[in-house]
C-alpha cells in the first residue's frame, strides 16, 4: 500500500509540473489577431479598432483607396465594409447609395487639384491647373470618366469650377469665351489621361520591350515611317508623359490667339459670345 501511495503521489506531482510547464510555454501569439499591415494585435486591440467611429469621410476615403488599388469595377459596399470592419448596412447611414458614394469620391479627387493663382496671368494659371489635374488623375485613373458626369457635384467640385470661371472672367474673357477655353483645356486633360492609362507601357524600359515586339511585325517595305518612329523612341528614351505639356502649350497658344483676335476685331463681341 505504501508503495502504491508513493507512486500515486509522484504521478500527481509530475502531472502538476507538466501543467505548469505547458502554461509557461503558452503560444505568445495566442489570442492575437492580424491587423493592418500584417501587425499582430490583441483581441482587445481589434475591438478598439472596430470602435473607431464610421463617418462619411472614412467611408469615402476607403472607397477611393479601394478604387485606386483594384479599379472602379471592384467597388462594393461589402468590400468597403470589410475595410472598415463593420457590416455593410452601417454604411448606408452615411451614403444613401452607390451614386452618392461616387459623387463624394469625385469630390475628393477635385479637392486634390490645386486651385491656381491668377496673379501671374490667366495662361500661367490655366497651365498650372492642368498639370495638377493630370497628376491627380494619374493617381486616380478610375476618376477620369467621372469628373464631369456627376449630376450632384460636391463642394470641392463646385469651388473648382467657380474659381476657374471667375479667373477667366477677371482676365477679360467673356462668358462664352471662358466656357470655350475651359472646355477645350479640360477635354485635352481628360483625353490625355484616358489614353495614358490605356498604353501598354509606363516606363522607358517597358517601352523598349513593346517596341521590340512592334518592330517584329512591321515590314520595312510596308511601314518604313512607323519603323522609323518606333526605332527613334527606343534610342531617345521617349516618355509619353512628357507629351502632355507640349500639347497643352499648343492649346493655350490657340486660346490666346483667338481671344486676342476677338478683342481687336470690330465684331469681336460676337466672336467671343
Amino acid at each position: 500500500m505504501a508503495e502504491v501511495y508513493v507512486v500515486h503521489s509522484v504521478s500527481c506531482m509530475v502531472g502538476v509540473r507538466r501543467t505548469l510547464v505547458n502554461r509557461n510555454r503558452r503560444d505568445p501569439f495566442e489570442g492575437r489577431l492580424e491587423g493592418e499591415g500584417g501587425q499582430l494585435v490583441t483581441a482587445a486591440g481589434a475591438r478598439a479598432q472596430s470602435r473607431v467611429p464610421v463617418t462619411k469621410e472614412r467611408v469615402l476615403a476607403s472607397a477611393v483607396a479601394l478604387a485606386d488599388q483594384e479599379g472602379l469595377e471592384s467597388l462594393s459596399m461589402r468590400k468597403i465594409a470589410q475595410e472598415l470592419r463593420v457590416v455593410p448596412m452601417a454604411l448606408y447611414k452615411h451614403v444613401a447609395n452607390k451614386d452618392e458614394m461616387l459623387d463624394g469620391m469625385v469630390d475628393i479627387v477635385f479637392s486634390e487639384i490645386e486651385l491656381p493663382s491668377w496673379e501671374a496671368g490667366w495662361r500661367a494659371a490655366m497651365r498650372s491647373r492642368a498639370i495638377s489635374a493630370r497628376r491627380v488623375l494619374s493617381r486616380h485613373p478610375w476618376a477620369t470618366a467621372l469628373m464631369e458626369s456627376r449630376p450632384r457635384p460636391g463642394p470641392a467640385n463646385l469651388r473648382h469650377h467657380d474659381s476657374v470661371m471667375g479667373g477667366l472672367r477677371k482676365a477679360g474673357f467673356s462668358v462664352g469665351m471662358a466656357v470655350h477655353g475651359f472646355n477645350t483645356v479640360d477635354s485635352y486633360i481628360y483625353g490625355f489621361a484616358l489614353q495614358e492609362t490605356s498604353l501598354p507601357f509606363g516606363t522607358p524600359e517597358e517601352l523598349a520591350e513593346v517596341a521590340e515586339i512592334m518592330l517584329q511585325g512591321l515590314a520595312e517595305d510596308e511601314y518604313p515611317h512607323l519603323r522609323e518612329v518606333v526605332a527613334e523612341s527606343m534610342v531617345s528614351g521617349f516618355q509619353y508623359a512628357n507629351e502632355f505639356e507640349f500639347g497643352l502649350d499648343l492649346i493655350l497658344d490657340g486660346i490666346e490667339r483667338v481671344r486676342d483676335a476677338a478683342e481687336n476685331d470690330v465684331g469681336g463681341a460676337a466672336l467671343q459670345e
